[in-house]
């Protein structure tokens, strides 16, 4: 008896949870301001942030998200990303203003785009971020770029063709085409005896 129980209970909230994840994605597939070519997936636990109207994004074909990926846009803002463009698990894609993204281009695990930063200033010597006041300016990343696990790219980057950013790095100023980013990382090891 309790193990049926058990399988019954499991059972629905498997239902539930499915019903939960279509619902979560019918504001990407049936919503008039997004473009989708063909061979779009996405995978469990994606969100997306999605303003009612005044914005865009274009999806090329074969785009793939893994999990927890999410993507945040804001009135005005305009995310394209081209064909065959891989995000692994946990990226985050923040568009306030415009943010492209090249064909054939790769995004390891825990990749953060945000094309935006708070404004903040001081005021009697105490700083003062704004939590809804933005500086913007459009991210370019170009075709067949591999960008490594935990790298975050900031705004008014553009970012090459052929570009390999490796794990780590903070990417706040332009990467010419056919170029490799490393984060230079020394370690200090010390015997603690």
């Amino acid at each position: 008896m309790k193990r049926t129980l058990k399988r019954i209970i499991g059972k629905f909230i498997s239902k539930l949870n499915a019903l939960y994840e279509e619902n979560k994605l019918n504001n990407i597939y049936h919503n008039p301001h997004v473009t989708i070519e063909a061979g779009l997936i996405i995978e469990p636990y994606f969100t997306a942030n999605l303003p009612a109207d005044n914005f865009s994004i274009k999806f090329g074909s074969h785009i793939r998200f893994k999990k927890y990926c999410h993507i945040l846009m804001l009135p005005k803002a305009e995310l394209v990303i081209d064909s065959n463009v891989f995000f692994n698990n946990y990226c985050s894609v923040n568009c306030l203003e415009k943010i492209s993204i090249g064909e054939n281009t790769m995004f390891g695990e825990g990749v953060k785009l945000y094309d935006h930063n708070h404004t903040f200033g001081y005021k009697e010597n105490t700083l003062i971020v704004s939590k809804d006041q933005f500086e913007t300016a459009p991210i370019t990343i170009g075709k067949n770029c591999w960008i490594g696990s935990n790298v975050t790219i900031l705004k008014g980057v553009t970012i090459g063709d052929n570009v390999i950013i490796g794990a780590n790095c903070l990417i706040y100023r332009s990467i010419d085409s056919n170029t490799v980013v490393k984060l230079k990382a020394e370690y200090i090891i010390e015997n603690r005896s």
